[in-house]
């Protein structure tokens, strides 16, 4: 006998199909509305370089007014801490920059560039989170500080551990190299790369949270110029794939942008609970040791001619060890 639906299934269905007709046409109905005002209109106009430039700084604007916020009725170093983290994920934009002139970039140039990152990230790890949280760690339970911190390492490793398995995703040149990959996979990868960003964005808020300001800044320079080859491993993959290369930019520019909300969350945290900050330093620290010994330092060294790569890793290493003395 053929399967029949129950009456009350068919109105089920149909209440849902209902529902769905009817936020889409309040959407349609939103939309015209907002399309026929004036102001729309003449925005509409505009070059399109205007309208960015607009919408830019309508933004920063924005921004501004959160910062002030924060810096008057939560706390300065919170701001401070969330700013540093903004233009640390910001730099993502930097690096997608070129997008907007080539499709490909030479893969030896680009190997050079992760490498470099790679020894920046490698210096402002230990010298801005490791060393340091031993420090606080000995402070909160004196004499255990390093063990506290072995441990706070090894989560931060597995959490990402577990966070790669929930997102599988490829690696950085197979959509360099390979620009008919299918547009999930690249999603994919940009949506790693977003994760990924999230743990350093926090180390520069639980780094900003403990008072030292200069970890803080090595830090979230670290990051910065970290940032910038991934935000070119974003774009340039879109623009391969047809995407308008303005966006290509923004999408790169907006994987980045994670960073802020770690950063809130980690400064804030250790601000009010202290005893956080050896351990968030750890977890922070854990986090991106896997990412660089999981995803940039293989790729550099995976396509053949890695020497180069090697070198800009020791000297991303160098530079950053000089700036941290520098700074101090």
């Amino acid at each position: 006998m053929p399967n029949r639906i129950r009456p009350a299934a068919l109105n089920q269905i149909h209440g849902a199909h209902m529902n769905s007709n009817a936020l889409k046409g309040t959407y349609v109905a939103v939309k015209n509305r907002l399309q026929a005002a004036p102001l729309y209109q003449r925005h509409a106009k505009l070059p399109p370089p205007v309208r960015a430039l607009i919408a830019s700084g309508l933004l920063a604007l924005l921004l501004g007014a959160v910062l002030t916020a924060i810096y008057f009725y939560v706390s300065r170093i919170v701001a401070i801490g969330f700013l540093a983290s903004l233009l640390a994920g910001l730099a993502t934009g930097l690096g997608a920059l070129p997008a907007l002139f080539f499709k490909h970039v030479s893969l030896r140039t680009l190997n050079m560039m992760l490498g470099g990152a790679a020894g920046v990230m490698l210096a402002a790890t230990s010298f801005a989170l490791i060393v340091p949280g031993i420090q606080y760690g000995n402070q909160v339970w004196p004499g255990n500080g390093v063990f506290v911190v072995a441990a706070g390492m090894l989560v931060g490793a597995l959490f990402l551990e577990l966070a790669d398995r929930w997102v599988p995703h490829e690696h950085f040149f197979k959509y360099h190299a390979d620009v008919g990959a299918s547009l999930r996979k690249v999603w994919l990868f940009i949506l790693a790369i977003t994760l990924h960003n999230f743990p350093e964005g926090l180390a520069v808020g639980v780094s900003f949270g403990s008072g030292d300001k200069h970890n803080g800044i090595v830090l979230a320079t670290a990051i910065g110029l970290q940032n910038i080859p991934e935000g070119l491993a974003v774009a340039l993959p879109l623009v391969g794939l047809g995407y308008d290369r303005r966006r290509a930019v923004l999408i790169g520019t907006l994987t980045g942008l994670v960073e802020p909300l770690g950063g809130l969350l980690g400064v804030a945290a250790v601000s009010v609970f202290y005893p956080l900050l050896p351990t968030g330093m750890a977890f922070a620290a854990g986090a991106m040791l896997f990412v660089i010994a999981d995803d940039i330092i293989p790729e550099t060294q995976s396509k053949g001619k890695a020497r180069p790569a090697t070198f800009a890793l020791i000297a991303g290493f160098i530079v950053m060890m000089v700036l941290d003395n520098a700074l101090g």
